[in-house]
């Protein structure tokens, strides 16, 4: 491709914009035990406890991608939603499930296959929604896309404005089939959805998400005028957990909110992924850590296409002989 050529394709630019939240780490929810937390997320979902952090029986930090479940021993607690997963290859994901059945036989434990996802139940009651990798979350091929609430008709866009004058991200109202919804932008290729229901609402039971923040200072100064600062945790977290009209101060929706500045020490740590194909009678020495499939080229570049079919081509010229 010359010069020419480059300068003259169109993009939409705003397309790469991220807002100033620039990721969405963990959700934290309380479960009943651990060993049954064990056999949904980790020998269920195919994920992997983190090796480093949290080991004991108390507590466990559940790695999928960039993004965790922080998951601690208590009283069962239910996010009022859902939450969406990218994990590659259906069909194991549906085998391993098939697999939990008899393990978890007696909890809420249930799975459902659908056109363009696998919605599965936890033993405790949360939805999480099981999408294989796909254009519509970018270059995200493990990990957490998004966590949708339910929040009461007529919120949607007093939540999207919150979002875009406390924390200056991008948002934008969907009014598509399943009502109007609010996404807020929480880092590459993730969102947080806020669908407006007419459904009677579950009570809050103190389920948390945490966040990252670039600017940390400006949305703290504007959730403390307005009083919703809940916890100065120290210099690089604070919380929140009421969203709420900010003109007015009416409540629009409780979650709270752990938000962190990118000083944070746990900014940016490297998350272990496992391979979950990987079982020690058929072990393949190298293929432990999950590794992604080749996605698209980073540069538009009719080279890069052309190598890639003659290496093709060379492929299977010589698996045919």
């Amino acid at each position: 491709m010359d010069k020419r050529s480059a300068m003259d394709k169109q993009y939409d630019r705003s397309a790469e914009d991220l807002g100033n939240v620039v990721g969405l780490e963990h959700v934290n929810l309380q479960i009943a035990d651990q060993i049954t937390g064990t056999l949904f997320y980790i020998s269920g979902l195919g994920l992997t406890r983190d090796p480093y952090l949290m080991t004991s029986v108390d507590n466990m930090w559940v790695n999928v991608g960039q993004s965790q479940f922080h998951l601690i021993t208590g009283t069962p607690q239910r996010l009022r939603g859902r939450v969406g997963l990218v994990l590659p290859d259906r069909e194991a994901l549906l085998a391993r499930l098939e697999r939990m059945k008899k393990p978890l036989e007696g909890t809420k434990f249930a799975f459902v296959e659908h056109d363009d996802h696998v919605a599965t139940t936890c033993p405790w009651g949360n939805t999480l929604l099981c999408y294989e990798p796909a254009p519509r979350f970018g270059r995200m091929a493990l990990g957490m896309p998004f966590v949708e609430f339910d929040v009461p008709v007529g919120s949607a866009d007093g939540i999207a404005k919150f979002y875009r004058s406390a924390f200056d991200t991008m948002t934008r109202i969907d009014k598509a089939k399943g009502g109007r919804a609010a996404h807020v932008s929480v880092g590459s290729g993730q969102e947080l959805v806020f669908r407006e229901t007419d459904a009677e609402p579950i009570p809050y039971d103190g389920h948390h998400i945490q966040v990252y923040v670039a600017n940390f200072s400006r949305p703290h100064k504007k959730l403390l005028e307005r009083s919703l600062i809940t916890e100065e945790s120290n210099e690089h977290q604070y919380r929140f957990e009421m969203i709420s009209d900010l003109d007015s101060g009416k409540p629009l929706f409780q979650i709270e909110h752990e938000v962190r500045s990118m000083r944070h020490p746990l900014y940016a740590r490297p998350l272990v992924n496992r391979n979950p194909a990987q079982t020690n009678r058929t072990y393949v020495s190298g293929r432990d850590a999950w590794v992604a499939d080749a996605m698209v080229a980073e540069m538009d570049d009719p080279r890069t296409e052309a190598r890639q079919r003659r290496f093709e081509r060379v492929t299977r010229r010589t698996a045919a002989e």
